[in-house]
């Protein structure tokens, strides 16, 4: 993973030629050496900690520590090293299987909405990818090099939920994000699935309101134009429609969705029900 273990490197060429000469080879060993109380096996240069990827560096070498002090000095590149643990083998990109493990990595669940801002960092095209390209400009983005150091960054992305000219980026770049590729609009279900997310950050008081409309009324496709005024209605008017203007240049569905509101008593005398 990254230079470790991989074939031709000066490391790896070492291990094959049996090491140093003045250096005697010790017979590879099927489990990590005890360490002392309340001490770690760390993996060099990673940011990771922990008797598993420890486990795992020293098998790459075979339990040979010799090799392991070599890794600790000798250039690491970081980005093929996560690259290579959470890339999909059959793909150049990073799947569902590698982004679960990346969250499990993270401490994050993967339907947690942090993971829509970790895609929003990367400028992911799809749900649920991430190519070699995205991967890096994220780390870059968040100015992190390490796992440990990503892990800091998430209660600051919790926090750009909360800035509102963010929050309207975020929302945005979800809609292409979370829809099929190579569709104009977004399946209905997981235009409901992104706006329950979403907007339980908001705390928006109407949002089951508009996706039990939406759902009723609508039953199709959701336009670019559709999802991004919605954002604007929940964030200028009032949840009591004491300032809506039924004059005002909002799409047919958000009047539909007022009169809706009005009809079945969900807002009377200015309160929402």
């Amino acid at each position: 993973m990254g230079h470790l273990g991989q074939p031709g490197t000066a490391i790896d060429r070492l291990v094959d030629q049996g090491g140093p000469e003045c250096i005697s080879q010790p017979r590879p060993r099927t489990s990590p050496p005890e360490l002392g109380p309340g001490l770690d096996w760390p993996v060099p240069q990673t940011g990771l900690y922990g008797e598993e990827p420890a486990i795992w560096s020293m098998r790459s070498y075979q339990w040979v520590v010799w090799v392991m002090f070599l890794a600790m000095f000798l250039p690491f590149d970081m980005e093929s090293y996560y690259l290579s643990r959470f890339a999909d083998p059959h793909a150049d990109m990073i799947s569902v299987d590698g982004i679960t493990q990346l969250c499990n990595d993270l401490h994050v669940d993967p339907q947690d909405i942090v993971t829509v801002v970790i895609s929003w960092h990367m400028k992911a095209a799809t749900m649920c990818e991430f190519s070699e390209q995205e991967f890096i400009a994220g780390f870059q983005s968040l100015e992190v090099d390490s796992l440990e150091q990503f892990q800091e960054k998430i209660p600051f992305m919790r926090s750009e939920l909360q800035d509102e000219q963010k929050f309207r980026e975020i929302y945005n770049f979800a809609f292409e994000w979370a829809k099929e590729k190579g569709q104009k609009s977004m399946a209905l279900d997981t235009a409901i699935e992104m706006w329950k997310l979403l907007f339980a950050e908001k705390k928006w008081p109407l949002i089951d309101h508009w996706c039990q409309f939406i759902q009723e009324k609508h039953n199709k496709a959701i336009s670019y134009d559709t999802w991004s005024q919605l954002a604007e209605f929940a964030r200028k008017v009032d949840p009591a429609l004491s300032n809506y203007d039924p004059e005002g240049a909002w799409p047919y569905l958000i009047d539909d969705f007022v009169d809706y509101l009005i009809d079945n008593a969900i807002v009377q005398n200015g309160q929402p029900q």
